[in-house]
């Protein structure tokens, strides 16, 4: 099949001076927010991401897959609704775009972290493609593709039933996530993957993918074309700034006082650190460094940790919070806090406390 054509999605943004001031950026930045994402001319075309497509159309080539996935510009990551169409975060192709996602969201996509992304779309694109869901063998493998699909799931770190390939055990998911994780695992170049899974029983489902691949790799199945349904950037008629604000999930705190018991046992009271750092000063400059780790390791969404960051900073400023101890060790701290707070708010979507006595710890076993 014929590598597909980009070339009608637009005109790339017109390339921009380099710009060190932060005033000069604060500019640029406040105009890009203000721009409606339909009308910035992006493309995939002579941008990184054409060279990522290229590297997985090559590791296909290289397992004799012929078909080839279309790839297009949305808001995120995804294949749209069953269709095997790959979408890919729109701010990857521009440098100005991938700044302030940067700052908005603490981190964007390196080309290791793209890859993986792009071989599990893959997967799904592929499972879409040939409709393997409806085979009795996939089922029998992966489990029901009707499974209700949660955004919040339970997952077992200590399962070997599942490979690991995106961070948060996110094979556990869903069988149409456990098949796209295990087709990333199978197409990665250089990975031995029947040593690295010896023993597994996920190795049974990583030998079930190179079967059913041999079966369709000469095949070229038909596409659907791409509709405004699918968000192609075209069709994103809002500005980058509500594609921000659309993405404020919060943390539904109803009482501002919630951690305050929290925060006084990981800062100190003004009288006990008189000369130390404010928390709240603390925080902000510390903030990208919490939020990235925080979103990284829980697969909670950028938007739900700020939420729960913006809520501390205010609380430790209303409550006059200082810097008791060592930084290294107050940084620690409050970043297994914020972990463990916001991994109990994805598996059970409560506000309950994170801690728990002593007691309550020693007498608990690991579960899923």
């Amino acid at each position: 099949m014929a590598p597909f054509c980009f070339a009608r999605f637009g005109t790339r943004i017109a390339p921009c001076r380099h710009v060190d001031r932060s005033t000069e950026w604060q500019e640029e930045r406040d105009a890009l927010l203000g721009k409606r994402i339909s009308e910035l001319g992006l493309q995939i075309r002579g941008s990184r991401v054409e060279h990522l497509v290229d590297e997985l159309y090559k590791e296909l080539a290289a397992k004799s897959i012929s078909f080839r996935p279309p790839v297009y510009l949305s808001d995120q990551w995804g294949c749209p609704d069953g269709t095997p169409l790959i979408g890919v975060p729109f701010y990857l192709v521009d440098r100005r775009l991938e700044r302030l996602e940067e700052e908005m969201s603490g981190a964007v996509e390196d080309d290791a972290e793209a890859m993986r992304y792009l071989r599990h779309e893959c997967g799904h694109a592929i499972n879409y493609a040939f409709h393997l869901y409806d085979r009795e063998d996939w089922r029998t493998t992966f489990g029901s593709f009707a499974a209700p699909y949660r955004e919040r799931y339970r997952a077992d770190p200590f399962s070997r039933a599942h490979v690991r390939h995106i961070l948060g055990w996110y094979a556990q998911k869903h069988p149409d996530e456990d098949f796209a994780e295990t087709f990333a695992v199978w197409l990665t170049p250089g990975l031995d993957w029947r040593s690295e899974y010896s023993d597994w029983p996920a190795l049974k489902k990583l030998e079930y993918v190179n079967g059913v691949m041999g079966e369709i790799r000469e095949l070229s199945p038909h596409v659907p074309a791409l509709t405004a349904d699918d968000l192609p950037v075209e069709s994103m008629n809002y500005t980058v700034a509500e594609h921000y604000d659309s993405d404020g999930e919060a943390i539904p705190i109803g009482d501002a006082r919630q951690f305050d018991a929290d925060l006084r046992r990981i800062f100190a009271a003004p009288a006990d650190a008189p000369s130390g750092t404010s928390a709240d000063h603390f925080m902000e400059q510390h903030y990208r460094e919490v939020l990235v780790r925080l979103t990284y390791w829980t697969g909670e969404s950028p938007a739900v940790v700020r939420s729960l960051l913006d809520h501390l900073i205010t609380r430790v400023r209303a409550l006059a919070l200082r810097v008791g101890g060592l930084e290294a060790a107050t940084l620690i701290e409050l970043t297994a806090f914020g972990t463990a707070f916001v991994m109990n708010y994805r598996h059970t979507q409560s506000l309950g406390r994170t801690s728990r006595s002593k007691a309550d710890v020693r007498g608990d076993e690991v579960s899923a």
